[in-house]
């Protein structure tokens, strides 16, 4: 018996296992996502950026694209849709008439506090059949896969 659960671990071992496994876990973490931020309509994205100011503080849409890393027309997007919600506000930069400035508001933050809530017992019930032990290496594993050398 037990060397029968040590080859179907070593199967799981495989390199395209791995890949699979992966990626069939970040799908359904995906789909959770998305149906957690379905009441506040919002996508994934929408949440990164409302993250990012939270963060960061108030801040050019040119410095917010960077953080996300996206185009900024897609910052624009992603900023006309949070603008549309209440969620986040533009203001003329003092500095630079010709610069805006995007902030979350009060209401953007009321929504990221529910949504950290309601996330929070998402990712209990995909990570919490795993062991304190087992979620830590999980962490190591994962912090190390995504800063690599």
């Amino acid at each position: 018996m037990t060397q029968e659960r040590d080859e179907a671990a070593t199967d799981l071992a495989g390199d395209d296992a791995l890949s699979e496994a992966f990626w069939a876990v970040a799908r359904q973490l995906r789909e959770r996502s998305q149906e957690t931020l379905a009441p506040w309509d919002i996508t994934p994205a929408h949440l990164r950026a409302l993250r990012t100011l939270r963060r960061h503080g108030t801040m050019r849409l040119s410095e917010l694209s960077d953080h996300l890393q996206i185009a900024p027309r897609s910052t624009t997007e992603v900023v006309d849709a949070l603008e549309a919600r209440d969620l986040v506000r533009r203001r003329a930069d003092p500095g630079d008439r010709r610069a805006t400035l995007v902030e979350v508001t009060e209401h953007g933050t009321d929504v990221l506090a529910a949504i950290r809530d309601t996330r929070g017992t998402e990712a209990g019930r995909v990570f919490g059949r795993l062991s304190p032990p087992d979620r830590a290496e999980l962490a190591r594993i994962l912090a190390q896969l995504r800063n690599p050398a």
